[in-house]
């Protein structure tokens, strides 16, 4: 999954920036009445995620695995 594709999920769930710092964004949302907080490391979007990155992402945001598959 490329990082573009991830944001756009994000975004759908009702993520926003909360801030950003060199490569490092931060992504906030409510999920389930809980506050999620999402680090996304990426320097560009059209770089592919590596596994575990995108593991790690995916258990920050508190959504379910299957809304990330292609």
């Amino acid at each position: 999954m490329k990082f573009r594709d991830f944001l756009r999920i994000l975004e759908q769930e009702h993520f926003t920036l909360v801030r950003q710092a060199g490569s490092h964004r931060l992504y906030e949302a409510v999920v389930e009445g809980q506050r999620r907080i999402v680090t996304v490391a990426g320097h560009r979007e059209s770089d592919e995620i590596r596994p575990g990155t995108l593991a790690s992402m995916i258990r920050q945001s508190g959504l379910p695995k299957a809304r990330f598959q292609r």
